[in-house]
Parts: structure tokens; C-alpha cells; sequence
């Protein structure tokens, strides 16, 4: 996983307040792209120049430069969904879906992104670079989230109309909210608004 100097994906709230969204895996940050079911009103993959907007967002250092193809954003979208569905599950400790996860395996399968090193030190991706390299390095960032140490703390935000999922990387894992700018803050607030009806 390469993560970026400020890590997470900028989202709108439904206020229209920008705030800075760090699930704490690349496979995570596709989930703000929109899902499956009810999810679906969110869909922001249409054509090949939104999955390439998704690309410059998530933390994936430098952006690739990519050849994007229609059945590759369908590809994105089917990955996603699939993603989605498998980390709820783990949420939920259940077990995933097996086409989920032949999905999500399919993907992995596939070469990814090949990074490689300029003259002057700097890292760049060897180009050109397709959707279908970009999906595979989605992909094994999954495989390794939900095969690794950090697999027991994939989580949904406490918040009861925020179903935004993450990963806890915080040491004492004690993290309830997708951000603390957005869903904490909002908690922090209506306690504040509580504590101050009761004592009036």
C-alpha cells in the first residue's frame, strides 16, 4: 500500500462540508465510489474519466497514468460491489458470498500496477498503465486487509445514517468514526446539545 504525506479521500457531507475520509486501506477508499443495493443513488464510476478521478483522489503515490476502457469501469464497479459486500460481511463476522470473492480473486489475478524508479529517485508507475492493472492493485490491497493482522478491525462508522467502512490502524483501536471532522464532530455536538437540555 502506498500511502500518501495526508492520507484518506476528500468526501461531501450531505451539508455540503468537504472533510477528509481516511478508511486506512486503498481497497477501502473504493467503497466511496458508491456500492450495491441502496448504495447505488451514489454511483460516481459512469466512464473512464471518473475512474481516473478516483485514482488522482486515493492514495495511491504518484497518480498512474492511465488507459481506461468502458469495460474496465464496469470492471470497477463489479470489484467494488463485491468488495463492499465482503467487508460488511467481516463487519458482521460473517462469511463472504463465494462469488464475492471469486470477484474479488479474478481481480487479483490479473498484473498490477508496476512501480518503477526515475533517473533522479523519484517513484513513478511504469506506463502505460490500464484500469485493469489499477483494479488488480485494489484488489491485492484487499487480499491483504482481509488476510492480514488488521482484518478484525475493518469497521462501519458508529453514526446511525453513515455507512462509510474502515479500517481501525489506530494503535489502541479504539476508532468509531469514519472522521472525526464529520460523524464525531456531529456526535460531539448533539451530546453537548443533550448535557445542556438536561441541566436547563
Amino acid at each position: 500500500m502506498d500511502a500518501s504525506a495526508t492520507p484518506g479521500i476528500p468526501l461531501r457531507s450531505h451539508t455540503g462540508t468537504v472533510y477528509r475520509f481516511d478508511p486506512g486501506a486503498l481497497c477501502l477508499e473504493l467503497l466511496t465510489t458508491g456500492g450495491p443495493g441502496p448504495f447505488r443513488r451514489h454511483e460516481v464510476l459512469h466512464a473512464p474519466a471518473d475512474l481516473a478521478a478516483w485514482a488522482e483522489r486515493c492514495r495511491l503515490t504518484p497518480t498512474p497514468q492511465l488507459q481506461i476502457t468502458d469495460s474496465e469501469v464496469a470492471d470497477a464497479r463489479r470489484l467494488r460491489d463485491a468488495l463492499f459486500r465482503i467487508a460488511l460481511a467481516r463487519t458482521r463476522d460473517e462469511p463472504p458470498a463465494p462469488d464475492d470473492l471469486a470477484t474479488l480473486n479474478e481481480a487479483a489475478a490479473h498484473p498490477p500496477l508496476t512501480p518503477a524508479i526515475t533517473p533522479d529517485g523519484r517513484r513513478r508507475w511504469a506506463t502505460p498503465a490500464t484500469g485493469t492493472q489499477l483494479l488488480s492493485t485494489v484488489a491485492r490491497d484487499a487480499v491483504d486487509l482481509l488476510t492480514g493482522p488488521l482484518a478484525d478491525r475493518i469497521r462501519t462508522c458508529a453514526a446511525a445514517d453513515c455507512h462509510l467502512i474502515y479500517v481501525d490502524t489506530s494503535r489502541p483501536g479504539r476508532r468509531r468514526w469514519c472522521s472525526m471532522e464529520n460523524c464525531g464532530n456531529r456526535h460531539k455536538v448533539r451530546t453537548h446539545r443533550a448535557r445542556r437540555s438536561q441541566q436547563d
